[in-house]
């Protein structure tokens, strides 16, 4: 079982990194290992746009997952009070961003926002609407599939001590919901750090997320510097996943 898990764990996932890693500290790369091993790299992936752009994407990410999980979590309680086949074709509508290529829903978004009375083009908001489309799917599957498995007991012994239903829900089911909506954040988080297509239709020049300038200095050449923004990328995800990861812990313990 192990030797299968390393015979497709180090070539299709491992590897790969390791060899972005590896070129993010060479100046050349000529032979069957790098050469030249340097840190300039990671001074340029960590200061002026390089450092604005990391800051985009964290802030992107950031207010499209807090909106994705409140308009999924609202969607998907509401869906536990209708009939099966009505659930059925909401969770169809919140799968269709996903269902098509995302650069169709950068293309939608351009359009939808790009007259009066919604004028987002050219602006951040533009990208975060594109991203929060294309993370809302995965935040709504999540807590549905939880929001399925409550217990309706809980609910039914609140609202029976005169609980009204915002106090219902505020007090009884989203602690019970808990790890799955900080599963679902942290979910959401990546997606949208790492999202290109949809962003490369969009973003302006004063909003530029990280993935657009890892795709900017490959594009030009620059493989060693393109190498050290994406692992500066991959860092900064893996630590924002690692504090939802802790919170999710704690949050199954109580």
């Amino acid at each position: 079982m192990w030797a299968v898990f390393l015979v497709l764990f180090l070539p299709l996932f491992a590897l790969p990194l390791l060899v972005v890693l590896a070129a993010s500290f060479a100046t050349h790369w000529s032979g069957v290992l790098p050469s030249g091993p340097t840190g300039a790299h990671y001074r340029a992936a960590t200061h002026g746009e390089a450092l604005q752009a990391l800051t985009t994407s964290l802030v992107t990410a950031s207010t499209a997952s807090v909106l994705a999980l409140a308009a999924g979590t609202w969607a998907a309680l509401a869906a536990a009070a209708l009939k099966r086949r009505y659930r059925r074709v909401l969770d169809a509508l919140f799968v269709l961003p996903v269902a098509v290529p995302s650069v169709v829903v950068g293309l939608a978004t351009l359009v939808a926002f790009s007259q009066p009375p919604f004028l987002l083009n050219g602006t951040r908001w533009i990208v975060i609407a594109a991203h929060t489309v294309l993370v809302t799917a995965f935040a709504h599957q999540s807590v549905a599939a939880a929001a399925a498995r409550l217990d309706p007991a809980y609910a039914q012994a609140a609202a029976s001590l005169g609980a009204r239903p915002a106090r219902v829900l505020w007090t009884v089911q989203l602690p019970l919901l808990l790890p799955s909506l900080t599963a679902a954040a942290g979910l959401c988080f990546a997606l949208s750090m790492g999202e290109l297509s949809a962003t490369m239709m969009l973003y302006p020049p004063d909003w530029t997320p990280l993935p657009v300038l890892v795709y900017a200095a490959t594009d030009r050449g620059a493989l060693f510097t393109g190498s050290a923004v994406a692992v500066v990328l991959m860092t900064a995800t893996l630590l924002v996943l690692l504090a939802v990861s802790r919170i999710r812990t704690k949050a199954s313990y109580r």
